[in-house]
């Protein structure tokens, strides 16, 4: 019995197999990481504005609280920005509510300071700019050490402040408190980044003691154009 012949086609050693070649794969690898890097820089962005969005939030909230404490006490109330250690991870990001501390007999203690709060810590890579920030008398943001018996040990130290009279007036009115985002070396005044006038919010405070935000970076004074400290 006869079979067929199959007529087998022998291989090529000279034909191409579908691929990619070296060169193809590294413009991938380039393009992949370029990619990569333009998205991490774009989610640390958005990082930092969420930052100073929720900070200012709560801030103003705290100034309204400084505010109704002062009505509902009849005293002076101060809202607290911690300026007193440089190394210590609350400089610039810790915020307190301290008011004159009421006797059993209704009257005020001139000059002796309650606590009337946990304290805020803003969150990490946000700061108080005392920088941007402004008094509408053109002078400097006050400061004062506060200690006693009435205020934890922890809270101790140097703040800037800003203060509501016995009728809940803030006598600075049209200063403005202002917020940023940045990097800080280690054991060193934290700093601004380029680009930072994208990265700071924050609002001003009316005789009233109420609070109108800012709406654009470009309402701030003298907003930072480089890298600039935070420093008090």
């Amino acid at each position: 019995m006869n079979h067929p012949t199959l007529n087998a086609t022998p291989f090529s050693g000279s034909r191409r197999l579908p691929g990619f070649t070296l060169v193809e794969i590294l413009a991938v690898i380039a393009i992949i990481t370029i990619l990569m890097a333009a998205g991490a820089i774009g989610i640390g962005n958005i990082n930092a504005g969420k930052g100073v969005t929720s900070a200012v939030a709560t801030c103003e909230s705290l100034f309204e609280e400084a505010r109704t404490i002062a009505v509902s006490k009849r005293c002076k109330a101060r809202v607290l920005i911690d300026i007193n250690n440089k190394a210590s991870e609350n400089y610039l990001r810790r915020v307190a509510i301290v008011h004159e501390k009421i006797n059993a007999d209704g009257s005020v203690t001139d000059g002796t300071w309650v606590l009337a709060n946990r304290g805020y810590e803003m969150p990490k890579g946000t700061y108080f700019s005392a920088t941007y920030s402004a008094l509408k008398s053109g002078g400097r943001i006050k400061e004062e050490t506060f200690a006693g018996t009435d205020i934890k040990a922890d809270y101790h130290g140097k703040y800037a402040y800003y203060e509501f009279n016995g009728e809940g007036i803030f006598e600075e009115a049209g200063s403005s408190f202002v917020v940023g985002s940045g990097v800080r070396p280690k054991n060193q005044e934290p700093k601004t980044t380029k680009g930072a006038a994208r990265d700071f919010s924050g609002f001003v405070v009316w005789r009233n003691g109420r609070t109108s935000s800012f709406r654009t970076p470009g309402q701030i004074l003298n907003l930072p154009n480089g890298d600039q400290p935070f420093n008090f």
